[in-house]
């Protein structure tokens, strides 16, 4: 059995920002009372996994104003007007870590926050790095650090690592990078 799907009434537009806007929709099931659902507009974002040649994962440290500290993260970025996730992908991973990706992998992605936000994040592993920096974003200033995959589970357990996102991203890539390297070895046997 699935469940009911609410019939939208109407929507009160309450804030258009630069990067999201905000919503209510007045909504209700059948015939039953209405009730609102406040919306967070978000056009979407990437995350990113870059993978050194010899395995070690890239992450950042940045201030997060709205967390109010400085946070571990994996890459990651909005998705401007019209663009593509993939460009978004290989124009993050230059503004923040100042390299360019010979093979970006898609590895899915996720809802952010659904149960009031639009946002969906892309979530790739970008392999095969070379140095070409961009521009930083005047309102970032970012810290590169290097992990092993292995570190990953003690950076969430002892709670370094505190981005679901980030988090998210990270578990689906350990898998499909160490399947992957797992498929190589069986294939030179």
């Amino acid at each position: 059995m699935r469940p009911k799907r609410p019939t939208t009434v109407s929507v009160s537009r309450k804030y258009e920002g630069n990067r999201i806007s905000l919503r209510v929709d007045t909504a209700r099931f059948d015939d039953g009372p209405e009730f609102d659902r406040e919306i967070v507009e978000h056009p979407g974002s990437v995350v990113l996994i870059p993978i050194t040649t010899t395995g070690k994962v890239l992450l950042i440290r940045q201030f997060r104003q709205s967390a109010e500290k400085v946070l571990l993260e994996a890459p990651a970025g909005t998705i401007e007007s019209g663009e593509d996730p993939e460009a978004t992908a290989r124009r993050e991973l230059q503004e923040e870590v100042g390299y360019k990706a010979g093979k970006l992998i898609p590895i899915g992605g996720s809802w952010v926050a659904p149960g009031y936000s639009t946002e969906y994040s892309h979530a790739y592993i970008a392999t095969e790095l070379e140095p070409d920096p961009l521009p930083a974003d005047e309102s970032e200033d970012i810290v590169v650090a290097e992990f092993d995959f292995s570190d990953i589970h003690r950076l969430i357990i002892e709670g370094e690592l505190e981005d679901q996102m980030s988090i998210a991203a990270l578990l689906s890539a350990q898998h499909v990078y160490m399947d992957n390297i797992k498929a190589r070895s069986n294939e030179s046997e």
